[in-house]
């Protein structure tokens, strides 16, 4: 399969361990851990107890934020993982958006673009070539391995700037909440305008796409407007729905929005949707299943069943 993943909904570190054991049963490629994926546990410590518990399947962050963490630090967490599961971590970075930097950790916000610049281009030197000796504006690192570590480095990207500097530095961009059109008639584009730039071939998209098994639509819409809609709230969120051609009102998402960016149906019908995206361009998707209050695990597991059936 290898183009298709799913985001662990655990509330601690022992359930991420189960949902990923889970997911490697069900035949699925990526195990990705979101913001809080583990009700508030170090991402990258949980994938180690899970390197330990699995044989093959990939682990993936979406994302790490950039902001509290030295990308040395951020480094040597990684290494631990890859050194336990080698060619299994895929690290996947990002800045996050402002309201929660600024009032969790207390950052500067400024130039977020740049940081995650700078940001990538330090790990990718060190990840690359052992060492890496690094001052910019943002980030200043210095520092040597026994030897490279050929982790994979991804990013986060919404508009179409962030989308060039991952087709520039990364090993792939990971969208979150993106019309499928925006995708490709935005962000792919962009994509490959970085990659060409850098004289390189373009990482694959990964679309993180909200996913659920239920034809009740309007029962889908209402668990969607619960679980994703302060999203519309955030300002570099709303200017890309504006480009996408949705208005997002102060009374929120509205149907068509939220029928673009939910794939459900069936299983039959969301391992389809899905596979659309790849059709028409992504390299991967990301499937994260909303959560059924009434039927948690129940409503995990049916996901994880339709997106094994993706081919």
């Amino acid at each position: 399969m290898g183009q298709v993943g799913v985001s662990i909904q655990a509330f601690n570190a022992p359930e991420f361990v189960q949902q990923v054991q889970q997911a490697e049963a069900a035949g699925i490629d990526t195990a990705w851990s979101t913001i809080g994926g583990a009700a508030g546990a170090d991402p990258l410590t949980v994938m180690a107890a899970a390197a330990t518990a699995t044989t093959s399947i990939r682990m993936g962050t979406a994302i790490i934020p950039t902001w509290p963490r030295h990308p040395l630090a951020l480094a040597s967490q990684a290494l631990a993982v890859h050194q336990l599961a080698p060619g299994r971590l895929r690290l996947g970075i990002g800045p996050s958006h402002e309201p929660s930097m600024v009032q969790s950790y207390g950052v500067t916000w400024r130039k977020p673009l740049l940081h995650l610049r700078e940001y990538l281009e330090s790990l990718r030197t060190l990840f690359q070539t052992g060492a890496v000796d690094y001052e910019g504006e943002h980030v200043t690192a210095r520092g040597r391995w026994r030897e490279p570590a050929d982790i994979e480095l991804v990013a986060s990207a919404l508009r179409p700037r962030s989308f060039e500097v991952c087709g520039e530095l990364a090993d792939g961009a990971i969208s979150w909440m993106c019309p499928r059109q925006y995708l490709v008639e935005e962000a792919l584009p962009a994509l490959r305008r970085g990659a060409e730039q850098a004289g390189r071939p373009a990482p694959p998209l990964i679309a993180h796409v909200p996913v659920m098994v239920s034809t009740d639509r309007a029962a889908v819409r209402d668990l969607a407007r619960k679980q994703i809609g302060f999203y519309g709230n955030v300002p570099f969120y709303r200017a890309m729905f504006e480009r996408a051609g949705f208005t997002v009102s102060e009374e929120g998402y509205p149907d068509a929005l939220l029928d673009d960016l939910v794939v459900s149906g069936t299983p039959e019908e969301v391992a389809a949707g899905l596979r659309r995206y790849l059709d028409e361009g992504c390299g991967e998707v990301l499937a994260a299943p909303l959560v059924d209050p009434a039927d948690r695990l129940g409503s995990i597991g049916r996901a994880f069943e339709a997106v094994a059936a993706v081919r």
